[in-house]
């Protein structure tokens, strides 16, 4: 009887070690993740030197496309990894769903299994001119010179294109009370918006190489399923 009371004891000894071992890693790993990305405590200069040195993120972006005879909207998921890895896929409107595009730094691949679509394009060097992508403005703002401002929490980045009139501007709007990016607007010489992305999620910092060249893998499975 004594020994099933000291046996019954040491269980509840270490059950408590390991809920206080566990609570104690929670609160430090959070900690450590928190501190790296967290904008609401840091300056502006802190804050545009942390946009314009992502090295790597995921995202869901709803995108509104304004031409001059009608509107289109997307809904995709990004992958992208510093310097030029990056890859797409559309999840909305259906007709087009699981169009993926996918470039690995030299080559970009266009596919989708449901169209029986797979094209190549060999010796790409055109991504960088997309401007659906963070990289696309951040490479513009160094480019350019860009301006970042403030105003009741809501952190402006903002650069000038003069080599297209359709995306002469380009703003990208940051939270810093809800500590995240919220979107990026285009707009032409006009400065009508053309292009507006909001950033429905974002991680930043999160992904490797392997991961962005994977995605297409990893989408076709989760459909076949």
């Amino acid at each position: 009887m004594k020994n099933k009371k000291v046996i019954f004891v040491s269980v509840i000894i270490i059950l408590i070690i390991a809920i206080l071992f566990f609570a104690i890693f929670r609160i430090l790993h959070y900690k450590n993740v928190q501190t790296g990305n967290n904008i609401s405590d840091k300056t502006l200069q802190e804050i545009e030197d942390y946009i314009l040195n992502i090295s790597s993120y995921e995202a869901e972006i709803e995108v509104t496309v304004e031409s001059n005879k009608n509107t289109n909207k997307y809904i995709m998921n990004q992958k992208y990894y510093s310097p030029n890895i990056a890859s797409q896929v559309v999840l909305e409107p259906k007709n087009i769903e699981g169009l993926t595009v996918k470039y690995d730094g030299t080559n970009l691949e266009v596919s989708n299994s449901r169209l029986s679509l797979s094209t190549i394009y060999e010796n790409y060097s055109y991504l960088a001119d997309n401007v659906l992508w963070l990289s696309d403005f951040v490479e513009n703002y160094r480019a350019n010179n860009g301006t970042i401002t403030e105003e009741n929490g809501i952190i402006v980045m903002q650069t000038t294109c003069d080599e297209n009139k359709y995306s002469a501007y380009e703003k990208l709007y940051i939270d810093r009370n809800a500590n995240k990016i919220t979107k990026l607007i285009i707009e032409d010489e006009n400065k009508k918006s053309r292009i507006y992305i909001t950033y429905n999620k974002i991680e930043i910092g999160s992904l490797d190489k392997d991961n962005v060249l994977a995605f297409k893998t990893e989408y076709v499975i989760a459909q076949d399923i």
